[in-house]
């Protein structure tokens, strides 16, 4: 996809001055020059232009609030007094994997006073010997030589970001009071839960203990009940009892009877 199309792309239907933050990354660039790029975007602050072929910047535009640069992976090799003339007020350059050779072609970057950090990762002018220094010497204003100060320091990463990426620090700040108060309402649910199951488990306890009430009342009653058969038994025995008697006296009375007909 070439540039142009890109930025129309980008643009997604908003106009060039409400964009703050333009990424063109691995497009195709005009041979090797920029295109589709303009003044409008007065309010672009961070720009990346990483593998696009480009051999020159100079049709960049002038952008007066730009802090952030990325032009690694082309094949700049010098031309960079562009930079200068058109951003006054950058403080991040990226210009790793170019064919910069000479601490010479970064002269024109004495002309950004505001040039905080600079990185020159897989250039040539690397391999120079006291390389670091040199370019600490020739630009006083810099921070941060590819990520490390003149002391070795690591820069941090608010050093190594701008402000205005794109991303507002309100908006960063919602978003840790929303995860915030989503913690605290998952912290009650879980709270809710464990509520809930004590609850449960309790109610099975009491439905133990009235089962086992139950099962109590039911022993007693059945004990009652085998009292009661054998009083029945008893009963009926004694029943059946009192009819043999009866049946072994009635001979007996046939005899009296035949002892008083002889008298």
């Amino acid at each position: 996809m070439d540039m142009k199309r890109r930025i129309h792309l980008e643009l997604r239907n908003r106009t060039p001055s409400d964009v703050r933050e333009l990424v063109l990354d691995n497009c195709r660039s005009n041979e090797g020059k920029i295109e589709g790029l303009t003044a409008e975007f007065v309010n672009l602050e961070f720009l990346s232009l990483i593998n696009v072929g480009l051999m020159s910047v100079s049709n960049l535009p002038k952008l007066g609030k730009l802090k952030k640069l990325e032009l690694s992976d082309n094949r700049i090799s010098g031309g960079l007094d562009v930079l200068a003339e058109k951003l006054p007020n950058l403080t991040h350059l990226n210009l790793s994997g170019n064919k910069l050779k000479d601490i010479s072609t970064l002269e024109p970057l004495k002309k950004l006073d505001h040039l905080k950090s600079l990185d020159l990762f897989n250039c040539e002018v690397t391999n120079l010997n006291d390389y670091r220094d040199s370019v600490f010497k020739l630009l006083p204003q810099l921070t941060y030589l590819d990520g490390y100060d003149i002391e070795d320091r690591e820069a941090s990463d608010s050093d190594g970001e701008v402000d205005g990426d794109g991303v507002d620090d309100d908006d960063d700040e919602e978003g840790e009071e929303d995860e915030d108060e989503d913690g605290e309402e998952d912290f009650d649910e879980e709270d809710d839960d464990e509520e809930e199951d004590d609850e449960v488990e309790g109610e099975d306890d009491d439905d133990d203990v009235s089962g086992e009430d139950e099962e109590e009342d039911f022993g007693q009653d059945g004990e009652v009940d085998d009292e009661d058969e054998d009083d029945d038994d008893d009963d009926e025995e004694g029943e059946e009892s009192g009819k043999g008697e009866k049946r072994k006296r009635e001979p007996d009375d046939e005899d009296d009877d035949d002892d008083e007909d002889d008298d």
